[in-house]
């Protein structure tokens, strides 16, 4: 959560700052290479692409200024400053050159950095806490809310399920790849018609297998005499603050003091 709210009305340094960050604890966290170097490459091509549109397009700065002075009589530039960063020799398609803006890179910077946060941050945080652990938190955040009579638990139970029903979509996404590349389908010589009559019917495969997976978790559940969760006494996990849960802690009280020392708008 800290990292979803810092970046929030921070400038692009604190921004950057942040992604690099995040690229710091991906490395201490011991995550094998294998597991999120797929995911970081699609997100930083991604977060590139992001940026390097939002540079290009029009910065909303469409105004259209007039010289005070008569022609010929203008004074020297007195700092480098300037609002055009970079600018295009040649015209493309018969259009304006391209430029990029001091608006127009800050407002990139700020796009592209807060796509790689909001993805990365939530899947970092998934693969390193368990599903049980969230649940728990969050079930014991929304305590308060039994007065109003919210079904805490139940919304916990449905949480929880829905966070370990991931996997078992991604193994049978798995499996139905395997089973395509054992049949060794050229689909080259399939025309357009073709393919898409073999992609619904993975599609509807998958629709099935899911759909099983989800009726044999919901009569296992149904055997063992769990019809209501309200009524039932559910043990997630048992929550418990550590030495390294108290030290992160402690650490966020410097984090947000360089955010709102550095980290503010300019």
């Amino acid at each position: 959560m800290t990292f979803l709210a810092a970046p929030l009305l921070g400038n692009a340094w604190w921004r950057l700052a942040i992604v690099g960050f995040l690229m710091l604890i991906s490395l201490s966290t011991g995550i094998p290479w294998r597991v999120w170097k797929q995911q970081m490459g699609w997100l930083l091509l991604l977060s590139l692409l992001v940026f390097v549109i939002t540079c290009l397009s029009p910065d909303g700065m469409g105004i259209d200024s007039q010289p005070r002075l008569p022609a010929g009589e203008s004074f020297p530039q007195p700092t480098d400053y300037d609002f055009v960063v970079w600018k295009s020799k040649y015209n493309f398609f018969g259009e304006k050159s391209l430029m990029i803006t001091r608006r127009g890179l800050d407002l990139a910077v700020r796009v592209s950095t807060l796509v790689f946060t909001l993805i990365y941050s939530t899947n970092l945080y998934l693969l390193t806490t368990a599903p049980e652990e969230i649940t728990a938190g969050l079930e014991r955040l929304m305590h308060p809310l039994r007065r109003l009579r919210f079904p805490v638990t139940e919304v916990a139970l449905t949480l929880t399920l829905s966070l370990r029903f991931i996997p078992l979509v991604l193994e049978e996404i798995q499996n139905l790849a395997r089973s395509l590349r054992t049949r060794a389908i050229n689909w080259k010589k399939l025309g357009i018609k073709q393919t898409a009559k073999i992609w619904l019917l993975v599609v509807e495969r998958l629709l099935d297998n899911l759909l099983l997976r989800a009726e044999q978790i919901a009569v296992a559940m149904d055997i063992r005499g769990f019809t209501s969760p309200n009524e039932h006494q559910v043990q997630w996990n048992q929550l418990s603050l550590k030495w390294k849960d108290w030290l992160v802690l402690v650490l966020l009280i410097p984090f947000w003091l360089l955010r709102f020392q550095f980290g503010g708008m300019d």
